[in-house]
């Protein structure tokens, strides 16, 4: 953060050269990125978890959804 507020204050009091300053102008004006590593991570987090669960209720839901078909098929 400091080496930022000094970038935007060089700039400011023209203290740069100007290759110097097109770059430090780059540099300081770029737009937040955001938090990409925990968008990731909940994303991640979250295929864990509907993965397990499915692993768990897979064989459930299954005898379920036949027991359900064969009650309305009468077989």
């Amino acid at each position: 953060m400091t080496r930022l507020l000094t970038a935007h204050r060089a700039l400011r009091e023209g203290l740069v050269r100007p290759g110097v300053r097109a770059r430090l102008r780059l540099w300081t004006s770029e737009p937040e990125r955001g938090d990409v590593p925990g968008w990731v991570l909940v994303t991640v987090m979250t295929a864990g978890l509907v993965a397990a669960l499915w692993l768990v209720a897979e064989p459930l839901l299954t005898d379920l959804f036949a027991s359900s078909v064969s009650g309305v098929t009468g077989q």
